[in-house]
């Protein structure tokens, strides 16, 4: 990952970028709002709220399909976004680049793809192939992959954590040891907050002969890299609303060679480029795997979204989640009966911290803290392989982005204190 140079950099601060998003202005339940779901969702800036407005009334038209000047314009801010989403991944190639609904429909495209056929020099997946996966995984890339090996008589083939909630290595290179075709795993927990170490992974799975898919939904929120940091990997899929985009949209990047080998997930309008009575030629890249009218005003909010990140810059923002999940760790850590869930080392985590407090099902502690107007998510976290792993239905889940403060975390504890103090006296 790319090493910010702690001298010269700019640091984030959190008190001035909440200015930019209107939201945050607004009080719950009589109280500040203390937004703590991140990890679910950004909230969105001004800027990319007014760059969809602007869209609908000044360009608003079809893209690739009109010479007329409205459809010109909105085609080419359409276009000019997969030139963001290359500067934002390290990239050069935009046929790289395709634009789909987000993490979930990303991930359902490759599997929909392998499915399908080969891949060019990867022969088809068949009985007795492996997909592998890890516990953590959330459900958008554990049931497509477990679905894909039900319909291919493949073998789901799952890697199992350490007792701190990473990756157990040893386990993992004892999973790649017979016919992997696709190793997928996520490059941040949204569960657990653990940050997987992706280069070695790919290499190793690569090395085994498989297919690398790198769920970064969580990844581009809290961290800073750029493809070539993550070493040899095939495929990555990330969502526009995790970092303070639309939802609705999002990223497969994908090996320009493997995307020209997949069949096409949908059909229909704009991803062709010849269709006759009994057969039809495929449109090239990236549009190929584009049917039907895209969420265009998604796409410009995503690239709104892009150009405001990277103003505030991806080394400032991943500094200041490391110095709030650092604070957050210690303060939460000196709360009486609070487990921390996964990594106890904050360099093995990006900006979410599970917990569970000891008599306080998450569910009532988070409706409790909701009238505190902190806004903190309890569940499974679609990731109920993993909570069966730990046992537990449900955790309280903290996560932490640009606009939050080291006075959040300490209004967090509180509250927690006094939720404590609630179900004693009611016990």
């Amino acid at each position: 990952m790319r090493k910010a140079n702690l001298e010269t950099l700019n640091r984030l601060d959190p008190k001035a970028i909440r200015k930019d998003f209107p939201i945050l202005e607004r009080k719950v339940r009589g109280k500040p709002l203390v937004y703590l779901d991140s990890a679910a969702t950004t909230q969105k800036p001004r800027a990319v709220i007014d760059s969809i407005s602007r869209f609908y009334t000044e360009s608003n038209a079809n893209v690739h399909r009109g010479v007329y000047l409205l459809s010109q314009e909105a085609t080419d801010l359409y276009e000019g976004v997969r030139f963001k989403v290359c500067e934002f991944l390290g990239r050069k190639k935009t046929e790289e680049i395709i634009f789909t609904s987000g993490t979930t429909d990303s991930i359902n495209l490759v599997t929909t793809a392998l499915e399908r056929g080969s891949l060019g020099s990867y022969s088809e997946i068949g009985p007795g192939d492996d997909i592998v996966v890890t516990r953590m995984e959330h459900h958008a890339n554990f049931v497509p992959w477990q679905q894909l090996a039900k319909s291919k008589g493949a073998n789901l083939k799952i890697v199992e954590l350490t007792a701190d909630g990473r990756i157990d290595m040893d386990h993992f290179e004892k999973q790649l040891s017979g016919r992997p075709k696709i190793v997928a795993f996520t490059m941040m927990s949204n569960a657990l907050g653990t940050v997987n170490p992706v280069r070695e992974m790919a290499l190793k799975a690569k090395n085994a002969g498989a297919l690398v898919l790198v769920d970064a939904a969580q990844g581009v929120v809290h961290l800073d890299f750029n493809i070539s940091d993550l070493g040899p990997i095939d495929y990555l899929a990330f969502s526009a609303h995790k970092i303070c985009g639309p939802t609705g949209v999002g990223v497969l990047w994908a090996r320009e060679e493997v995307l020209w080998a997949m069949k096409p997930y949908r059909y229909g309008g704009d991803m062709i480029g010849k269709v006759g009575d009994l057969d039809c030629a495929w449109n090239e890249l990236p549009w190929k795997f584009e049917a039907g009218t895209p969420h265009i005003e998604g796409v410009v909010g995503m690239g709104a979204a892009l150009d405001y990140l990277m103003k505030i810059g991806r080394d400032a923002i991943s500094i200041h989640e490391k110095e709030i999940v650092n604070y957050a760790l210690k303060k939460l850590s000196a709360v009486e009966g609070l487990q921390i869930v996964g990594p106890k080392q904050p360099e093995n985590r990006g900006g979410v911290v599970s917990m569970l407090v000891d008599g306080v099902h998450p569910h009532d502690l988070a409706t409790l803290l909701d009238l505190d107007g902190i806004a903190m998510r309890a569940g499974h976290h679609c990731a109920q392989p993993l909570m069966n792993y730990l046992k537990v239905s449900a955790t309280n889940r903290a996560s932490f982005y640009i606009y939050n403060t080291l006075e959040e975390v300490d209004v967090l504890c509180d509250a927690i204190e006094n939720a404590k103090k609630y179900f004693m006296r009611r016990k």
